[in-house]
């Protein structure tokens, strides 16, 4: 164990990112199925950042937190997406120690920021439906601003913990990372250290930051669901159903990637790397289409701003 220890981080100065393990004459259609599905990413959360902040009608809570979302999508998809691409036309695929480092503060910091910004907007989906007199009162705009800041905040010190126990690890001479980008568990199968302590911190900290939000969201939809049930006409249920509905669908996405990710077995990585390319990229695709294509208020504005252009043109 004391030879195996011998080369620990201090003595690695960079890592192999493995990616897909296909032939090399797929590696093309690959990286043109990254190209698309990252140019639909900046595309589409671009886009919905532009409309928001472009039409007063969308200066509401609702809109404020989707317009993060849009940020946060944005933001860890491109630390993924350029790095894998590239490694697709490189023979190397390495990465230097701080830019796998790097690359796995910023995805954990937004992914986790992610799932407490969609806790904040179930929680804005339950006072719209559930307290809509109050709605305005509940939801102020400092209660907003608290509540994404407190995203980034959890998302942050999360990251520097995570971050941390990793990339303390001691690692054997292997350098090659399975997968396609840097994460937790493709990393520690590189570590010399016994990781039993580290798999119950690390499992600790993913379920203080799971539960409370996914127990939020649960609440706040028992609640939704209780109070539309008593709405008599049918037209009023679809009505508030609509508003949850898109946010529903992201969780669903998300979660659902998340779980599958985490409970795959090690020794079925390349299950895991397709779970990981739905949270990664698939999902942050998806929410601008989601949101605009099931919600009548996106969809104006848009078209607003397509006229407003053909006008000028």
């Amino acid at each position: 164990m004391g030879d195996r220890g011998a080369s620990n981080h201090s003595g690695v100065t960079d890592f192999i990112l493995v990616g897909f393990r296909v032939g090399p004459e797929l590696h093309i259609l690959l990286f043109l199925l990254f190209l698309l599905v990252y140019a639909m990413i900046l595309l589409g959360n671009i886009g919905m950042m532009t409309i928001i902040l472009t039409d007063p009608r969308l200066n509401t809570p609702m809109y404020f937190f989707l317009g993060n979302l849009s940020f946060i999508d944005l933001f860890y998809s491109s630390v993924i997406a350029p790095k894998a691409m590239s490694n697709f036309w490189t023979k190397s695929k390495s990465i230097s120690f701080a830019g796998c480092v790097t690359q796995f503060f910023l995805f954990t910091l937004f992914i986790v920021a992610e799932g407490f910004l969609l806790a904040a907007m179930a929680y804005d989906r339950f006072i719209a439906i559930c307290n809509p007199l109050l709605y305005s009162v509940h939801m102020s705009t400092r209660l907003c601003a608290q509540l994404v800041a407190g995203s980034y905040f959890c998302g942050c010190i999360s990251s520097v913990l995570q971050t941390s126990m990793t990339f303390t690890l001691s690692f054997c001479a292997s350098r090659a990372v399975d997968h396609f980008y840097c994460d937790t568990r493709p990393i520690q199968r590189l570590s010399c250290t016994d990781l039993f302590v580290h798999k119950i911190v690390s499992f600790s900290l993913s379920s203080i930051i799971i539960l409370p939000t996914v127990i939020v969201i649960i609440i706040s939809y028992m609640y939704i669901v209780s109070t539309v049930l008593k709405i008599r006409s049918t037209e009023g249920r679809k009505k508030a159903f609509s508003t949850c509905s898109s946010h529903l669908g992201v969780v669903s996405v998300l979660y659902g990637a998340v779980f599958f990710m985490y409970l795959t077995p090690d020794r079925f990585p390349e299950l895991s790397k397709l779970a990981s390319l739905c949270y990664s990229l698939v999902t942050p695709m998806l929410n601008p289409l989601i949101y605009s294509l099931r919600n009548k208020d996106v969809k104006d504005a848009l078209s607003k701003l397509l006229d407003k252009k053909k006008s000028i043109l």
